[in-house]
């Protein structure tokens, strides 16, 4: 097992803290007359009632994760989307204005967008061009060199480029690295493999993030999952705001994990879907490559990606350009939508029309 100390890389501020604590937290019983939060004890001026705040820890939605990821409660974080994770996760981890994370464009923005709210500096190494894979010599010639890293986030399969990371890889940074990796499985459901989770044993320093945004369906629920070793989460919990996760999106979770055979079918449905545009587009002569995709999406590259993406905009068809993103010129990432929103994306774009530049 990858052994570190987790209290050697917490920050100082951090391990003096006491979690915000309640009074309702404190009691372990079932039943009570609570009169100790100053809330509406009548009801609530809407048809449902909403008058109780949530369970702080939202042990029941955890007991169920804990089952289907075979984890103990304790090691699981849950957050208002995994946006939230990732924010309590660097607050908890790195100290503003002096360390750094280090991320591989092209990825999901948010890794940087929550360290530099915080004044965490971004070490990047850019993906390898061919096959949007680690640069593995880079990564581990700056993991020797920087003294000030705390978090390596790997995003598999990865956003914007749909592909798996390669396992091997990972294992070598969670054995080369003191600090946290963290594995994003936002699209692990899409592809061919075994979660990170069943592998926080073997690496004290792995932390795997999910979310039900994706084949759950349900991203306006906003609920994040954080898989790690205990005293990361222990940590995570002294910092979290008292009652992130409201009741409502806690009981949505709870009714989506009672429904595991409806999330495996979008997967097939999907995945279908996918094969279905994969098929098509490699048939439109002016998209220059159309890239494997272990994700819900699928990237192609034209040679005027702008000029598609506003041609596709006047049709009603909102795609993601990416043209701008490293490594990803002439590149727009396209979601699996609907059978009848495959078929139009499809019509739309064998109606386009390639400009002529002279």
């Amino acid at each position: 097992m990858k052994k570190i100390n987790i209290d050697n890389i917490v920050n100082t501020h951090v391990k003096k803290m006491s979690a915000y604590s309640s009074a309702r937290a404190e009691y372990k019983g079932k039943n009570a007359i609570f009169l100790d939060a100053n809330e509406n004890s009548i009801g609530s001026v809407t048809k449902t009632i909403h008058n109780r705040y949530p369970d702080p820890l939202q042990i029941k939605v955890k007991e169920e994760l804990a089952k289907l990821e075979s984890v103990t409660i304790e090691k699981i974080f849950l957050g208002n989307g995994s946006d939230e994770c990732i924010d309590v996760l660097i607050r908890c981890f790195c100290e503003s204005g002096n360390d750094n994370i280090m991320t591989f464009p092209p990825v999901f923005s948010m890794y940087e967008h929550a360290a530099h709210i915080q004044n965490i500096g971004v070490e990047e190494v850019l993906l390898l061009p061919k096959t949007f894979q680690l640069d593995m010599d880079t990564i581990l010639s700056k993991i020797k060199t920087n003294q000030q890293l705390k978090i390596i986030f790997i995003c598999s399969p990865n956003n914007p480029t749909g592909n798996l990371i390669n396992k091997e890889d990972i294992e070598t940074i969670l054995n080369s690295f003191d600090g946290l990796v963290v594995v994003d499985e936002a699209y692990q459901d899409f592809a061919n493999n075994k979660s990170w989770v069943s592998r926080i044993n073997e690496f004290e320093n792995l932390v795997v993030i999910k979310t039900f945004s994706k084949v759950w369906g349900m991203a306006d629920a906003r609920i994040g999952m954080l898989f790690a070793n205990k005293s990361i989460i222990d940590y995570m919990n002294i910092i979290k705001m008292p009652y992130n996760v409201n009741q409502n999106s806690q009981n949505l979770a709870l009714e989506a994990l009672q429904n595991l055979a409806q999330k495996n079918n979008f997967v097939v449905k999907l995945n279908e879907g996918k094969k279905y545009l994969l098929k098509e587009l490699k048939q439109i002569s002016y998209i220059q490559k159309v890239y494997p995709s272990d994700a819900n999406f699928i990237v192609i590259k034209i040679d005027d990606a702008n000029h598609l993406y506003h041609y596709l905009t006047n049709q009603h068809i909102i795609v993601r350009n990416r043209d701008k993103a490293p490594l990803m010129k002439g590149c727009l990432r396209i979601s699996i939508g609907t059978q009848k929103e495959n078929e139009l994306l499809i019509d739309q774009l064998k109606n386009y029309k390639v400009p002529s530049h002279s």
